[in-house]
């Protein structure tokens, strides 16, 4: 790494970080051939004994981490690759649990760095490879990959995995997928291989997700099809594959239909896994940025919702739990994301808006998301600026609802946790 390209740091994770946002042409650059070959020499395509790449439009992170709870209580060594990140790079690499020191980053881009050569390599195909590194010298004995973008031709397509999932498919990162639901699954079925378990979770999904599994001989279990799920009596679930059912389910506070994919992936994956851990794990499992609760009064939640399908979770959530409150929408978001319709189904939970603007290429201003509001409203020149206008002006039993990217998430809740609430 030249030291000329290097502004000063606080740590050599950030020197690395600094360093790895200037050495490619763009941010996002898919494709796998140069992956491919830094991997295939970095002896990197299989990074543990078993691996389950999870693809979809959203839950991929909620799918993960439901299946790392389980494994977790069963015992297993297990590391967990996601993107992005809301306050710290390191969230981006977990094993058992935690996340790993800027120490342990720094060398894994090291050695990434010595096997690339003169092969240019983005920063997220950087991260994928490094983390790849992590697993392997931390010796786990499963690895959960949640691909970046699209899944053909994302750089976590370049590993041998065992199990591949699709969460959901919806239209979204228009710029990169297009806005054709079948091109999306095809992309996103490009994780599937042949001979190996491809679960989708999302129903009556595009056909070109099962042409795709019949044209490359996937096995494929689609939710509704080989397997399904149910609330039941008491608060709790059933979940079927063929004659095998499990009952009395805790409902965990992450979403039901990525905890039904979650249980199909590793019913595929040959693993040792007991009920007793299936349901230990749906009690345990969380995930920042997902109906967060960090203050009860008045009641804050932090939600990464950025599409219009998962504002739709958002709201049918929020109506379940918080109906005649007043709710107060802290809302920031990126202009490559459908905005319009995004606010559309946010606005019946609205009973006042705080919109604010984000920085960096791809933020959208609080006046571009204006153009969908009520007129009149209030700007804020960051999401921080609103959240605390909307803490000011909250009465206790009020609901506020911070939403719309993982930057408006993690700069919200980064003030959360520096002001030491």
């Amino acid at each position: 790494m030249s030291q000329s390209l290097i502004p000063q740091a606080t740590s050599p994770l950030a020197m690395w970080l600094d360093y790895l946002a200037n050495i490619h042409t763009s941010a996002i650059d898919l494709g796998l051939d140069r992956v491919q070959a830094v991997a295939s020499k970095a002896n990197l395509t299989k990074p543990a004994q078993t691996v389950i790449t999870v693809a979809g439009t959203n839950g991929k992170g909620s799918t993960c981490a439901l299946m790392e709870a389980i494994l977790l209580d069963a015992g297993y060594s297990v590391g967990v690759y996601s993107s992005p990140h809301l306050i710290r790079y390191n969230e981006r690499v977990r094993i058992n649990g935690q996340d790993l020191s800027d120490e342990k980053h720094a060398q894994a881009f090291d050695f990434i760095e010595k096997q690339r050569g003169e092969i240019s390599l983005s920063l997220f195909e950087f991260g994928t490879l490094a983390a790849l590194r992590l697993f392997q010298t931390e010796n786990v004995d499963v690895v959960l990959l949640e691909v970046g973008l699209g899944g053909r031709l994302d750089a976590t397509n370049v590993v041998d995995h065992d199990v591949s999932v699709i969460t959901s498919l919806a239209i979204d990162h228009v710029d990169w997928l297009g806005d054709d639901i079948n091109v999306i699954g095809f992309e996103k079925a490009g994780i599937f291989r042949t001979g190996k378990p491809a679960i989708c979770g999302q129903p009556k999904a595009p056909s070109t997700v099962a042409a795709h599994a019949d044209d490359i001989d996937a096995e494929l279990y689609q939710v509704g099809i080989q397997y399904n799920y149910a609330l039941t009596e008491n608060n709790t679930w059933c979940w079927t594959h063929g004659s095998y059912e499990l009952e009395a389910l805790p409902v965990p506070s992450l979403p039901l239909p990525n905890a039904a994919t979650a249980l199909m992936a590793l019913a595929t994956a040959h693993l040792d896994i007991s009920d007793v851990n299936i349901v230990n794990g749906l009690k345990n499992a969380t995930l920042p940025g997902r109906m967060q609760l960090i203050c009860r009064q008045p009641t804050v939640l932090l939600d990464v919702a950025h599409n219009p399908h998962s504002a739709q979770y958002l709201v049918d959530r929020i109506h379940e739990q918080y109906v005649g409150k007043t709710i107060r929408i802290v809302v920031a978001m990126l202009h490559d994301k459908d905005i319009k319709s995004t606010l559309e189904i946010l606005s019946p939970l609205a009973s006042e808006w705080y919109p604010a603007s984000l920085t960096g290429p791809r933020a959208a201003s609080a006046d571009e998301l204006c153009q969908y509001l009520p007129q009149g409203q209030a700007k804020y020149h960051t999401p921080v600026d609103a959240f605390n206008a909307a803490m000011t002006q909250a009465q206790a039993d009020d609901v506020i609802i911070v939403v719309g990217s993982f930057h408006t998430v993690g700069e919200v809740l980064e003030h959360w946790q520096e002001k030491g609430e």
